[in-house]
């Protein structure tokens, strides 16, 4: 079937960048399992010589990703780590990124761990006020780095407002749609330069497999992407291909649940007496909730919060002790989790920087699956004692 941006999502979703396989009628995408393709003459092929540069199951879910975050331009990575890692491989020994001070672990240990041994300088802002990026912009400032939601705190960065000063300054702007999916977000209609993605997550939705993805409507950007990608080798195989292909064919029923769940597990929480400050931008106290409002089509399923007292050994206690929530790292599968920031997915970052940002010792946070809803706030209000 031929879709495009003018079919709903949940077509596009199911149907975008793929067709019956022409050798058989398959309706699913093959996996094409070849490192090689023959070739007519030498330098004469039909678009595929060898795999690491292309794969036809791996285009096809490229297509597909494109199609759902209203892109000219996918592209996929063995990891979302392998993903942010091309990316910043754009930039050039001396060139400048501003990020938000409060983002993934992993982005961060690679920014300051890896990066900056090769001259890249990265300032990590607090962005609730976009103002605030313009006092840290020189000119060696190239890039504009944003998570909205962040992870953990869930924090709303206003994509448009970051937009016009990437513009007007003539930056890259970058945003982590992880979180929000492209079900729920779609950061290049609100002016960002490239999309970036754990695939992991919600796209594939099972915790069965590792990817990363990209996305943008700038030709030169891709063509730079693609070559590093092909130059470095950070690419996923196609059974990789084929699993996150199949997770977005339900992606919108998902997320829709995982929303769902969301809201209904945030309510518990809010009026749980053991409960200090809880993150979910879905209640109109939260911080820029009118800003989630204008750029979400909901709220998602990400939730976190602090236990009152601030106590590292009730956090521990009560990570410990749900049944249906798993205690593991990772987010968006199908299946609820639950995880420390402070000593898992944020450990990286120095302890006076986490809790700067709010990752105290107590936080927890949960990534609310699709499973019956009442039997997770069950869960949860044993747990909570």
């Amino acid at each position: 079937m031929s879709t495009s941006n003018d079919h709903g999502f949940g077509t596009r979703a199911i149907h975008a960048g793929q067709s019956p396989d022409p050798s058989t009628g398959a309706i699913m995408t093959p996996i094409y399992q070849t490192s090689t393709y023959v070739q007519e003459l030498p330098g004469k092929h039909k678009g595929y010589a060898y795999a690491r540069g292309k794969n036809p199951t791996r285009v096809a879910l490229e297509q597909c990703i494109a199609s759902l975050e209203n892109a000219k331009h996918g592209l996929c990575f063995s990891s979302g780590q392998g993903a942010e890692d091309a990316i910043i491989k754009l930039l050039r020994p001396g060139d400048e990124v501003i990020a938000t001070d409060d983002l993934y672990g992993g982005s961060y240990r690679m920014f300051t761990k890896v990066f900056a041994h090769y001259g890249i300088v990265f300032h990590f802002v607090n962005m609730h006020d976009v103002n605030e990026i313009n006092k840290h912009i020189n000119d060696k400032t190239r890039m504009l780095w944003v998570e909205t939601p962040t992870n953990p705190l869930m924090k709303i960065i206003d994509i448009r407002g970051v937009a016009a000063i990437a513009q007007a300054k003539k930056l890259m702007l970058v945003v982590d749609n992880t979180f929000a999916s492209p079900y729920l977000q779609n950061p290049l209609d609100l002016g960002a330069t490239i999309v970036v993605h754990s695939a992991t997550k919600y796209l594939g939705g099972h915790s069965d497999v590792v990817m990363g993805a990209t996305c943008t409507n700038d030709d030169k950007i891709q063509e730079e992407l693609a070559f590093i990608a092909n130059s470095c080798g950070a690419v996923p195989g196609p059974m990789d291909s084929f699993l996150v292909l199949r997770g977005l064919k339900t992606l919108h029923v998902r997320v829709q649940r995982h929303c769902e769940n969301g809201k209904a597990v945030a309510e518990f929480l809010k009026s749980h007496p053991k409960i200090d400050k809880l993150h979910w931008p879905g209640f109109p106290d939260h911080p820029n909730h009118a800003i989630a409002k204008s750029q979400m089509r909901g709220f998602g399923g990400m939730i976190s919060f602090t236990l009152k007292g601030d106590s590292l050994e009730e956090a521990f206690r009560m990570a410990s002790s749900t049944k249906v929530f798993s205690l593991a790292e990772s987010l968006g599968g199908v299946e609820s989790l639950i995880g420390h920031p402070a000593t898992m997915t944020h450990a990286s970052i120095p302890k006076e920087m986490r809790e700067k940002s709010g990752v105290l010792d107590s936080l927890l946070r949960l990534s609310v699956g699709i499973e019956d809803a009442n039997d997770l706030i069950a869960d949860l209000r044993q747990a909570l004692g």
